[in-house]
């Protein structure tokens, strides 16, 4: 049994924590020598995704949790880990394995039948800038005076730093960057004074301010919270006699469950052999709510369904939206794979222009590759992307993506359909223009890195090479989430709640 973990010896404001270190997974720090890690110039990443399991027929829960993450694994592809730990076994004992990279490269057969538990969580995670490191990689374990912590966490606290001062003023050694051991030593702390984990969960949450959803493993318990304001999705499933968290539904399909429902904004749920118990002191009247809607445009798998909104449907729509506000002559709508695709056929459904498949997309190349030097000509995205000759020939093509970021991808792929022979390439953008940065998740850069800054949509149009360029409008964006309340900060520059100054996600980020 391999134990990873970051370190012992540690104290946070007095209370003794002991966090499990162990060896590498099998040859990663070769294979990290060898690979650099690519990060796509102008696709947007999400922070996380989560994942937790207590079977109450005590059943072992390692391989779920592996499926389980496997599912959510377009929610991070940088690093992975689970932890378990036995109900009815010795109190505290957590087995847990993390490591860089995908969730099929970290985990084998062996070392999740040697992991032996039935509560536990899971963790996929990427990461902005600076913090690419084992060190970072979730979940979190502790023990403490009180027992035993495993903390999966997804989005990003706009206050870490200060938390973190409060803690370390107090004697609290930190051995990661990122906020989620702020949170995670909040809720030990806390813990000290309160009669249940769940309280302390509470308690923790209270101090914290912007993203958050938590999974958390304690020795009898499995807890789930999310941010008042709702930035980042989480729901609860059911399999025979086993709940479950995970950040999307397409999770809960992939190991056989039912959904139940979703947690709310502000709710913090304990699941016990008792059953759910819920607390929703920390919810915010509804119309405070600021659910990030790029999760419906990009982030999430098209077959999951985030507080009960379809984000198949909700691509779909954008596609109609786009077709009735930003019309053009043509003989092809294609997708930019993945999440453009939805897209793409609702633009079709809606203009009545037939849809079709002019690229096709690498499966076996991830985030993480031997990146092409200066020297070879060969493009990253080349590597991923190929176009289809024979389908866009002599044709009047509308290429449908859900963003632009710096316009560099963009740029390529525009290209790359005329060198195919496209006679008219016409870009349409399923969100609007990102004009701000966002604190809660989402790697938008600083503005001055945005195509859209200071630049008119004739001037972004001509900086691609498109013949024409059309982005959804942004009074569209309540429709796709189906009225539910929305944060639009990264379009508006208005946030759910103040910004920080500056970018602190560089330091802090889940």
């Amino acid at each position: 049994m391999a134990y990873h973990g970051y370190g012992k010896g540690v104290y946070a404001v007095g209370v003794p924590i002991t966090l499990k270190k162990g060896s590498l997974a099998k040859e990663m720090m070769d294979k990290n020598s060898r690979i650099e890690r690519h990060t796509e110039l102008d696709k947007l990443h999400e922070e996380c995704g989560v994942f937790g399991i207590y079977d109450f027929d005590g059943n072992d829960v390692a391989s779920t949790i592996y499926y389980g993450l496997f599912a959510l694994q377009h929610r991070g592809q940088e690093s992975c880990g689970i932890a378990v730990s036995e109900t009815n076994g010795p109190k505290g004992k957590v087995a847990s394995q993390k490591g860089m990279g995908l969730v099929h490269e970290v985990f084998t057969q062996e070392s999740l039948e040697s992991m032996k538990g039935d509560i536990g969580v899971g963790h996929v995670r990427y990461s902005t800038a600076g913090a690419s490191t084992r060190e970072n990689a979730q979940p979190l374990v502790l023990n403490y005076v009180k027992g035993t912590l495993a903390l999966a966490h997804n989005g990003n606290l706009l206050n870490a730093q200060e938390l973190r001062h409060d803690l370390e003023y107090t004697g609290a050694i930190f051995q990661t960057t990122i906020d989620s051991e702020v949170i995670a030593y909040h809720i030990a702390r806390e813990r000290i004074k309160c009669h249940t984990v769940e309280e302390a969960v509470r308690k923790a949450a209270e101090k914290a301010r912007g993203a958050y959803s938590l999974v958390v493993m304690s020795p009898r318990k499995l807890i789930g919270a999310r941010d008042p304001f709702g930035f980042k999705p989480l729901c609860i499933g059911k399999r025979d006699n086993a709940y479950i968290l995970a950040s999307e539904t397409c999770a809960l399909d992939t190991i056989g469950a039912e959904f139940v429902r979703d947690v709310l904004p502000g709710e913090v749920v304990a699941i016990t052999k008792e059953g759910i118990k819920s607390d929703t002191s920390l919810c915010l009247p509804k119309e405070r709510e600021g659910r990030c809607v790029f999760e419906h445009i990009y982030f999430a798998r098209p077959d999951s369904h985030l507080d009960g909104v379809s984000v198949y449907g909700s691509r779909v729509k954008a596609g109609r939206f786009l077709a009735m506000d930003s019309p053009v002559e043509a003989d092809l709508v294609v997708g930019v794979p993945e999440s453009g695709n939805a897209a793409a056929l609702g633009y079709s459904m809606e203009s009545g222009i037939p849809y079709g498949a002019a690229f096709v997309k690498n499966a076996y190349v991830g985030r993480t590759f031997i990146k092409p030097k200066q020297s070879n000509r060969e493009s990253s995205v080349k590597v991923k992307l190929n176009v289809l000759k024979e389908a866009v020939q002599g044709k009047r093509v509308i290429m449908i993506d859900d963003s632009i970021v710096r316009g560099t991808t963009s740029d390529r792929i525009v290209r790359m359909l005329r060198e195919a022979g496209a006679s008219e390439v016409h870009v349409r953008i399923s969100s609007p223009p990102f004009l701000w940065p966002c604190y809660f998740g989402t790697d938008i850069p600083k503005r001055e890195q945005l195509i859209a800054y200071n630049r008119t949509l004739e001037e972004i149009r001509e900086a691609i090479g498109a013949d024409s360029l059309g982005y959804l409008g942004i009074e569209r964006l309540e429709a796709l989430a189906e009225s539910l309340p929305i944060c639009k900060g990264c379009f508006t520059g208005k946030y759910p709640m103040e910004p920080p100054i500056g970018d602190i996600r560089g330091e802090y980020e889940a």
